[in-house]
């Protein structure tokens, strides 16, 4: 045999070695991602009893969907889907409205600042979250709304609260992608529509709005799952527990002596419905938007 056809052997076995391992690798990551989810699946199934006797992970001798109805009643599942389409939807819409329009602008306009104003947006995601906890209850707790809006009067505990909130901490990331992604439209086009009249608006609702349309569904199938699946924000902003979203509600299935396991697995797997509903709906929008923007225009 050759050296150059030793090297091309050699160079094979070492792919083949290394993908092995790459392979190796993600089968026990998916592994150990799946045991808890299988887990609390079987768990849902399975009488109490069952688990008392035998621990959490262990085969059900029986299947029941006790759990699932417990669930429904104690956990009021469906007044906390209301709750948290009243959050979720308005605050996904008004979001990516208004991180298009500065998006639109940061993009399409040379002007002195708008990299300074790209700038700020994407540096308000880096902010943690609890570092500006307690200013923001006191700001809340100081802001007075009419009673149609809130029956507390206040920011604070109202939907309108949380609805801001999430449009203030998703906008920076949404305004970030939209803009890259605008950056690949040719500028001929506003300039096409500048010498038929068209104004600043029209050229963004008409021209540039409808071609972003792509990486519009792309954050909203992950803005869907962020906003949905919040709970920090639920339990410090809204006061009453009757009032929050679906995630908050399972902390109120727990007793004060003991708490049923399984019939907190059955209320998580009515709180992941949706999200799995959308992902798998949205499935290809939703792996466009884990890579969309990262494109240097």
């Amino acid at each position: 045999m050759s050296s150059s056809s030793y090297g091309v052997t050699h160079k094979r076995k070492g792919r083949s070695i290394a993908r092995i391992a790459l392979y190796g690798f993600l089968i026990l990551t998916a592994v150990v991602w799946m045991v808890p989810i299988a887990g609390a699946i079987f768990a849902s199934f399975r009488p109490f009893t069952d688990t008392i006797r035998d621990g959490f992970f262990s085969w059900p001798r029986s299947l029941t969907l006790d759990n699932y109805r417990n669930a429904w009643d104690q956990g009021d599942i469906p007044r906390k889907y209301w709750n948290t389409a009243l959050i979720l939807f308005p605050a996904l819409l008004l979001t990516l409205f208004f991180s298009s329009m500065v998006a639109f602008v940061c993009s399409r306009f040379s002007w002195r600042f708008n990299i300074a104003l790209l700038s700020l947006f994407t540096a308000g995601n880096l902010l943690p979250q609890q570092i500006i906890i307690q200013p923001l209850f006191q700001f809340y707790n100081r802001i007075e709304l009419p009673t149609f809006l809130s029956n507390s009067g206040k920011l604070n505990g109202s939907t309108w609260g949380l609805i801001l909130i999430h449009i203030a901490f998703q906008s920076g990331f949404c305004t970030f992608v939209l803009s890259n992604y605008m950056k690949l439209l040719p500028k001929s086009l506003n300039e096409a529509a500048r010498v038929d009249g068209a104004g600043v608006w029209k050229q963004y609702w008409q021209i540039i709005l409808p071609l972003t349309l792509p990486a519009m569904a792309a954050l909203a199938s992950l803005e869907f799952t962020w906003i949905y699946n919040d709970f920090f924000w639920a339990v410090v902003l809204e006061q009453q527990g009757a009032d929050r979203p679906i995630t908050s509600s399972l902390a109120n299935l727990g007793g004060e002596f003991f708490t049923d396991d399984n019939l907190i697995a059955a209320a998580s797997m009515y709180v992941a419905l949706p999200t799995l509903i959308v992902y798998f709906a949205l499935q290809r929008y939703f792996i466009a938007g884990l890579t969309i923007g990262a494109e240097k225009g």
